[in-house]
């Protein structure tokens, strides 16, 4: 590192002070590292301890230690037996010689050219030529330190764990001596309130802790501050949001009694608790914004269409926007299906095509339109529901009187393309949906700007799916009860990780070999040709046209094709209820709460459901989540169980949500949320525009950018 006699910017380029190869520059922007404050940021994922600080002299083979010692030579070479390149170093503490070995990692020998002494952590040898240390850590060090806790780092290709540990070591004693400032944003009495060490103090401990207690006070402090920010941005939006006048809705509890009288089921409770909150909202003249989540088959989309009846019946519209075209198609057919009665002209408007209902010509079907005319037609106010993908918020599709803006797994969009869509002098109400399972936590964080409407209810009549791990002995025990399915009429969806087979010249050298991993083009054929024969087999996945998907969920829909094999493509947007087994491969390779999307495809009408688990492995935590899968009664459950037990970054969702693993331990702690959520408002309050905290302002716009987008 190249330092200078002067304050460094802990925002300056990473480059700036730190030579890089280009491997290493790849590797930063795969980690989103940029900036020293980047460096800083990226914690370790877990500390290793080597407790025991010896003398050379009495070293023992097999122990692990530490020990402070001066290289006195090092060198780069390779063995010409086993052609293995390694760094081989001998030191001294005065008491007695060691040799220090590195496989595969001949640049360490540069590295320690340019200091002398260190301590060196690791598991003692011994061979023909005597004792020796092998891949040992190591720190510069005047002395020997009362603490050996070494930590590691998330890796990638080109950035190693101990490249990261060697050079932030440099960057924090540059903090020690005041060549670099660390500021603190978080306002003085909160941190003294809830006994959190100030950003200079934590970024120290988090790094090079003492003890574990320091680390994890440390991880505290950070996790708090992410949910801290996050909660000031949504605090602040839904202020803002509120401020605005909306369309206010008159009597339109009373007037949804009318389509809840024609639909051809009847609703459970909860369905209709969501429709008259969700209506007595739009009574108000603020617009509603309220998140109403239910696990698969829970009937959100009946909610949507109470409260899109109400809208139309005021002569207001409505825009329907999903994150796929599959998804986008679903919705407006099932609307169709359950407005048909009232004639209300319903749109689709995706990248591929556009349609608008009812047709004239031809009752019952769509028209196809061309895209200049229903635009027309939606400024005219003619189309009174639009449904659509990101289509939908193109700046040329402009609204005549847009009362009601709906957003289907609004995790999946970004905040400017779900703003855009609500973006308006005059603010329509507003309703997400979700099927995904979402812990309290993470609900109250992500979606602290909206209200929170739970259906905890399925309707009556549907059984609870026969979930069951299939070993490979066993796997021709499941195809003939597919078989037996099929044959009393059902169909049934195969699903696999992967679309191709994997080439097997880029997997010669791969540490991860996707070669034994189903795939749906290898099983739709072999399910066709050797399995079952007799059935008709579809493929579905994302490579395809949108029309080739279209025609062949049509297929699927209409009983032409009795198994479907796909890619997890199915996850949102498919509803045939009479799908009653689906297969999945390669079931370690999905998260916990897209198992239970996948599986809840077949729980749409009242007969059986099934659903089979195949795994590659069979390793503990495999059993662990696919037993809770078998065991769980609902999608809540499962979220809870992934938040309690994943690992670093494994929470499903975590990319989504745009959270940090550190942040995701706040997650546990309800306790925790809540703090930072009361505080956020008690803030706003006295702040709203925070022009006393001007580091904290800056602080939540760049969250916003690292969370929401």
């Amino acid at each position: 590192m190249i330092i200078l006699n002067h304050i460094i910017d802990i925002n300056e380029q990473l480059e700036e002070y730190f030579p890089l190869t280009a491997r290493q520059r790849a590797g930063f922007k795969k980690l989103g590292i940029s900036t020293i404050r980047d460096l800083l940021w990226h914690f370790p994922s877990r500390y290793k301890n080597y407790g025991t600080n010896k003398k050379i002299s009495g070293l023992a083979a097999g122990e692990e230690v530490s020990i402070f010692a001066r290289v006195t030579k090092i060198k780069a070479e390779k063995t010409w037996r086993k052609k293995i390149n390694l760094a081989e170093a001998t030191v001294t503490d005065g008491t007695g010689n060691i040799r220090l070995v590195w496989f595969n990692q001949p640049y360490i020998a540069k590295i320690l050219s340019g200091y002398s002494s260190y301590v060196f952590s690791g598991k003692i040898g011994l061979d023909k030529k005597g004792l020796y240390m092998a891949n040992p850590e190591y720190e510069i060090a005047e002395e020997m330190p009362g603490k050996n806790i070494f930590s590691v780092y998330p890796e990638t290709y080109g950035i190693t764990s101990r490249w990261l540990q060697f050079n932030i070591q440099k960057i924090l004693r540059l903090i020690k001596s005041g060549e670099i400032k660390i500021d603190e944003p978080i306002p003085e009495n909160i941190l003294k309130k809830y006994h959190l060490p100030r950003a200079d103090r934590a970024i120290t401990h988090i790094h090079d802790p003492i003890d574990e207690k320091k680390s994890e006070a440390a991880r505290k402090r950070f996790a708090f501050e992410e949910i801290f920010y996050i909660q000031l941005t949504r605090t602040r939006e839904r202020i803002n949001r509120s401020s605005k006048p909306s369309f206010k809705l008159k009597e339109a509890v009373e007037n949804v009694k009318e389509f809840i009288s024609t639909l051809p089921f009847r609703l459970t409770n909860a369905q209709r608790k969501a429709i008259f909150i969700t209506l007595k909202d739009m009574e108000k003249p603020k617009p509603m914004a309220r998140l109403l989540e239910g696990d698969v088959g829970s009937g959100k989309t009946a909610v949507a269409a109470a409260n899109i009846f109400s809208v139309i019946k005021q002569d207001y519209q409505t825009a329907f926007m999903a994150p796929t075209e599959v998804l986008a198609r679903q919705h407006y057919k099932e609307l169709i299906e359950l407005l048909k009665k009232y004639r209300i002209k319903i749109a689709l408007i995706t990248s591929s095509e556009c349609r608008k209902f009812p047709s004239k010509a031809f009752a019952g079907q769509d028209t196809h339109i061309s895209k200049s005319q229903l635009l027309k037609w939606v400024r005219s106010g003619e189309i009174s529901v639009v449904v659509g993908t990101h289509s939908l918020i193109q700046k040329d599709i402009k609204f005549k009187n847009l009362a009601l803006a709906i957003v289907d797994e609004q995790h999946r969009f970004g905040i400017n393309q779900r703003a855009a869509i609500v973006s308006r002098k005059t603010v329509p109400h507003f309703l997400s949906m979700t099927a995904t399972p979402i812990p309290r936590t993470l609900a109250l964080t992500i979606y602290g700007d909206l209200d929170l409407t739970i259906l905890d209810e399925m309707p009556p009549g549907r059984k609870k799916i026969i979930t069951t791990t299939v070993s490979p002995k066993e796997r021709n025990k499941a195809y003939e009860k597919m078989r037996e399915e099929i044959k009393k009429g059902r169909q049934a969806y195969v699903v696999c990780p992967r679309i191709n087979p994997a080439d097997p010249e880029k997997q010669k050298y791969s540490f991860s070999p996707a070669m034994d991993m189903k795939t749906v083009k290898e099983e739709a054929e072999k399910l066709s040709k050797q399995i079952f024969p007799e059935f008709s087999v579809g493929m579905l996945h994302g490579q395809m046209l949108p029309k080739e998907k279209e025609k062949v969920m049509e297929n699927f829909r209409k009983g032409e094709i009795r198994i479907l094999v796909a890619t997890s493509i199915i996850e949102v947007g498919v509803n045939v209820a009479n799908a009653t087994i689906i297969m999945i491969e390669g079931a370690e390779r999905f998260g916990l709460a897209q198992l239970h999307q996948l599986r809840g495809r077949v729980l749409r009408s009242n007969h059986q459901p099934y659903c089979f688990i195949f795994t590659e492995k069979s390793s503990e935590r495999t059993k662990g989540r696919l037993k809770a899968l078998i065991s769980a009664n609902n999608g809540f459950e499962l979220a809870e169980y992934d938040l309690l037990h994943r690992g670093p970054g494994e929470l499903t969702g975590t990319k989504q949500w745009g959270i940090s693993d550190v942040g995701m331990d706040a997650l546990k702690n309800i306790k925790m949320v809540e703090a930072a959520r009361a505080e956020a408002q008690n803030l706003l309050k006295e702040d709203f525009e925070l022009k006393k905290y001007p580091l904290l302002e800056e602080r939540i716009r760049e969250s916003a950018i690292i969370h929401l987008e």
